[in-house]
C-alpha cells in the first residue's frame, strides 16, 4: 500500500529530527569530558584588578585568533573563570602562549619581583575558610629555570611553577600540558576533585617593567 504524500513527509521529517538528535547527543557525550576556552571566551571572563588594569584584547596572527595582554603602566589584573571544574572528569589542562616582551628584572621569590609576562592560575578556593584556599600558578619566567617551583611571595598558599623561560617572540609559541590533580597532590599534598576558578594574568606592577604576551586556547580534558 502506498503512503500518501503528507504521511511520507511526516516520516521523513521525523527521521531527520531523530538523526539530528543523535548527532547532538553524540557531540554532548564527546564534550562531557572536555572543555575548550577560545580567546573569544577568555576575554569575557570576569576581570579582577590587583593594581590598575592590564589591557586585554583580541588579535589575529598566523596561528589564528589570540588574546593579547599588554602591561605598560605598572598594572596587575587578570581574567577569571569562576565556575566549578570537575577534575575527576577533566584533570588535564593544555594551553599555548607566546611571550613578546618578558619581565627580566627582579627576584621572583620576592614581592619586588613577583611579575610575569604570562601566567595561568588554577584555584581550589574556599570562600569561608580562606586559609584553606590553594592555588597552582604556572608561569613563564626568564629569572627561574624551567621546572623550578617556589612559594608565592604574597601568599604561600599559591605555588609558582616555571613551565618555560621564553625570553622573546623569537622563542615562538610555547605549548604546555599539566595534570592538575597530580600537581595539587605534589605541590600542596592535597587531593582535589574540583577547582572553583581558572585565570590568566600578565602583570608588571612590582618591577615597573613592561610585559606583553599572547594567549591561545585553553583546553581541559580527560587523561
Amino acid at each position: 500500500m502506498r503512503l500518501n504524500r503528507s504521511l511520507q513527509t511526516s516520516l521523513t521529517m521525523c527521521a531527520l529530527w531523530l538523526a539530528g538528535l543523535l548527532v547532538a547527543l553524540t557531540a554532548l557525550s564527546a564534550s562531557a569530558d572536555e572543555a575548550i576556552f577560545s580567546p573569544t571566551d577568555i576575554i569575557d571572563w570576569a576581570p579582577h584588578a590587583f593594581t590598575g588594569e592590564t589591557e586585554y584584547d583580541l588579535g589575529s596572527t598566523d596561528e589564528g585568533e589570540v588574546l593579547v595582554a599588554d602591561c605598560r603602566e605598572g598594572t596587575a589584573s587578570g581574567l577569571f573563570y569562576r565556575e566549578a571544574i570537575d577534575l575527576t572528569q577533566t584533570p588535564v589542562i593544555e594551553w599555548r602562549w607566546r611571550v613578546l616582551d618578558p619581565i627580566d628584572a627582579g627576584d621572583p621569590e620576592t614581592k619586588a619581583g613577583d611579575d610575569y609576562a604570562a601566567r595561568i592560575y588554577a584555584v581550589d578556593e574556599h570562600t569561608i575558610l580562606r586559609w584553606r584556599t590553594r592555588a597552582l600558578n604556572y608561569v613563564s619566567s626568564t629569572r627561574q629555570p624551567e621546572g623550578a617551583d617556589w612559594a608565592n611571595a604574597y601568599a604561600n598558599q599559591a605555588r609558582m611553577i616555571a613551565v618555560d623561560n621564553a625570553s622573546s617572540e623569537a622563542d615562538g609559541w610555547q605549548t604546555h600540558q599539566r595534570n592538575l590533580r597530580e600537581d595539587f597532590q605534589r605541590f600542596h599534598d592535597r587531593e582535589v576533585d574540583t577547582i572553583e576558578a581558572l585565570a590568566i594574568m600578565t602583570d608588571c606592577d612590582d618591577t615597573g617593567e613592561t610585559a606583553r604576551a599572547q594567549y591561545g586556547a585553553i583546553r581541559l580534558r580527560a587523561e
